[in-house]
């Protein structure tokens, strides 16, 4: 059982609100999920439910839990990445209490090897699918009352995230959830926390809606389109009465302008109409307070993704690898690709394949060709982003007062405040990281571009917005994804990564 009442948060470093007044409960079988845009603050409502310190904020209200939450962070705490799998799992107590048969049926359920609890190898060697999949199954251990799930799909396989979704579908135990990913809303949510932030992102707003999520998409947009049908004809009759309204006015005042002071009876009687006119306005503007309001909602990105064409037949990648490895292990032998100009290219696999490692390879392959323009977009915004700078200053390298202009004028396409422009990028939540590199990629016009997940962090209001600008990109895209909507709209080829090389296929949705 979950409580909130008058959940209220703000950001400690200028005060900004991004949640006001925010009340509900959860009970058995309620599967709440938090949507919006990144930085309205999902995962911060997440840690404080979860009885952790949220940096950055302060709140105010009320959370009461009843029995143990079991929380999975978006990415695995620092000390947590050097233990190994057999430390993790120690550091719970619930894990000494599990039967041989109860520990098999927790691999089992979670597609992992039989005697992954005893392994030695470190967490943080582990695919991000993998180390999503060890978390959660110590969770599962420790029986909690609540969980919590900050994006739980990131990093999983296609059959993963399948199991994932049938799994939040049935469960029985209140869950709180923020995901990005369309089609686990779909299929698991029966409870939709809205949480925006509307006029120029500086007044919050959180609904909470007990219905499913494609319910809620349609219901939302019937209900806006109506409010704003009844907003406009009320508008139009109004409009009207005023037009008649200055008429009135305008006459009498004319009439008293013009009267003649040899006639004081008539003045009288122009004075008593003037005050019936003014009378008349003041009920005006009553009813004007009163009219329904225009529908206020939060805008989805504005971004723009332009280079030069490439050629359809041209070879950007001919490559031709005898053996994928990492260190220790050989993840792929005998491994064969080429890519052409206009090739959208979905790289598949199962977790721990090597996908990235892939990528990674590809990149060193091409990135010094003339003839090309490469971006890589990695999987951890870490590995490209400064975190003590800002975004400003990430995208304004020469500081050039125009470079820095069109930098804020693009932060704000992506709906960033002027506040969060000048917040490190440590303190940014995922999706706006992910934002930051989507401009950077924009800024680098470049025509081959490697993208690791590249929609994991974006919100299902944004997701629709990148993927069609990916999907019109005259450029050559390789990517790693685990986006079913991505695969679909936007790949136009894909191969799948297994020990024996790269064999491609004809849907890569169908294959796992």
């Amino acid at each position: 059982m979950l409580q909130i009442q008058h959940l209220s948060i703000h950001h400690n470093k200028d005060l900004t609100p991004l949640v006001t007044d925010l009340s509900f409960s959860l009970r058995e079988g309620e599967r709440a999920a938090l949507i919006g845009e990144e930085g309205n603050g999902k995962s911060t409502i997440l840690r404080l439910l979860a009885g952790l310190d949220a940096p950055y904020v302060s709140y105010e209200g009320t959370i009461s839990v009843t029995g143990a939450r079991g929380y999975l962070p978006q990415e695995l705490p620092a000390d947590e990445r050097e233990m190994s799998a057999y430390e993790f799992f120690s550091a719970s107590p619930a894990f000494f209490d599990q039967t041989p048969r109860e520990l098999i049926d927790l691999a089992r359920q979670a597609a992992l090897p039989q005697d992954v609890f005893y392994s030695e190898q470190t967490m943080s060697s582990f695919s991000g699918g993998e180390r999503v999949k060890l978390q959660l199954t110590r969770i599962l251990m420790e029986k909690p009352s609540l969980l919590l799930l900050d994006e739980p799909s990131n990093d999983l396989d296609l059959s993963t995230v399948r199991w994932l979704r049938g799994f939040i579908a049935s469960c029985r135990i209140p869950t709180v959830f923020v995901s990005h990913d369309e089609e686990l809303l779909d299929a698991a949510a029966n409870v939709i926390i809205h949480i925006e932030r509307l006029r120029r992102r500086q007044v919050p707003r959180a609904t909470v809606w007990r219905m499913r999520y494609e319910e809620f998409v349609s219901t939302r947009a019937s209900s806006m389109a109506h409010q704003e049908q009844v907003a406009r004809k009320e508008r139009e009759e109004f409009d009207k009465k005023m037009r008649r309204y200055d008429q009135i006015r305008q006459k009498v005042e004319h009439q008293q302008n013009t009267i003649s002071r040899q006639d004081p009876h008539g003045g009288r009687l122009l004075k008593k109409k003037m005050a019936a006119v003014t009378s008349m306005g003041r009920r005006f503007e009553r009813e004007a307070e009163d009219m329904t309001d225009m529908p206020e909602s939060e805008e989805a990105i504005f971004a723009k993704l332009d280079c030069e064409p490439l050629p359809p037949g041209k070879v950007v990648l001919d490559m031709t690898l005898p053996e994928l490895t990492v260190p220790g292990r050989v993840l792929a032998r005998d491994l064969r690709l080429v890519v052409r100009g206009r090739d959208r290219l979905l790289l598949a696999g199962r977790n721990g394949a090597g996908k990235s490692t892939l990528l990674r390879a590809i990149h060193e392959e091409i990135r010094d060709r003339a003839d090309l323009r490469v971006f890589y977009m990695p999987q951890d915004p870490c590995d490209m982003l400064d975190m003590d700078k800002t975004p400003v200053e990430m995208l304004a390298v020469t500081w050039d007062k125009d470079e820095t202009t069109r930098s804020r004028i693009a932060l704000g396409s992506m709906k960033f405040t002027p506040e969060e422009m000048e917040h490190p990028c440590r303190g940014l939540s995922g999706g706006q990281k992910a934002k930051l590199m989507f401009l950077m990629m924009a800024n680098a016009s470049a025509n081959v571009l490697l993208l690791d997940e590249p929609t994991r962090n974006i919100s299902p209001l944004s997701g629709p917005v990148i993927r069609a600008l990916f999907a019109e990109y005259p450029g050559c895209i390789i990517a790693v994804s685990h986006d079913e909507r991505f695969a679909r709209e936007v790949c136009t080829r894909a191969v799948e990564l297994g020990k024996d090389g790269l064999k491609e296929i004809t849907n890569a949705l169908m294959t796992h």
